[in-house]
């Protein structure tokens, strides 16, 4: 696994634990536990923390964007792990460096991260909230077009 998908997914075990038990647990302890058991020796521990305290720093902001893109599904109606996946990737596509993290990247990593735990329906729900949220800050100019790669063609037909 390489080790920014695990570093998601370890702020997502994190995120799910604290907003199970209704954000009562002090999440840098259960960061710090999850980091040691899950990833000991990651490469890149700082990647960890800064997902997580930019998810929480905006989580207001974060929430209200899940609010108004998907207002048939209430924020708590959301399972746990959805509402965190989308956290995760709005909080990197909305506000992360997106040399650091172009937003395409952010979308398929929320989208595998929904695959691997979340439900049947998790892939399709995460990919339309933030495909959606993409679209929007593109119009805006918030994120630069990203020029399409041309097709490959086959060898010319004789």
């Amino acid at each position: 696994m390489a080790t920014r998908h695990l570093a998601r997914t370890i702020v997502l075990q994190s995120l799910y634990e604290w907003d199970f038990y209704g954000r009562e647990t002090d999440l840098t302890t259960v960061i710090e536990r999850n980091l040691n058991e899950f990833g000991p020796g990651i490469d890149e521990p700082d990647f960890v923390w800064r997902i997580a305290k930019g998810v929480i720093e905006h989580l207001k902001d974060l929430d209200a964007t899940i609010i108004r893109v998907a207002p048939e599904w209430p924020l708590n109606q959301i399972a746990i792990i959805d509402r965190n996946v989308l956290r995760i990737g709005l909080y990197e596509l909305m506000y992360a460096d997106q040399n650091e993290v172009p937003p395409k990247v952010a979308i398929n990593e929320a989208i595998e991260i929904a695959k691997n735990y979340g439900g049947q329906n998790s892939p399709k729900f995460v990919n339309g909230v933030l495909g959606t949220v993409y679209r929007e800050m593109e119009a805006s100019g918030h994120i630069q077009k990203q020029e399409e790669k041309p097709e490959k063609k086959g060898a010319p037909e004789k």
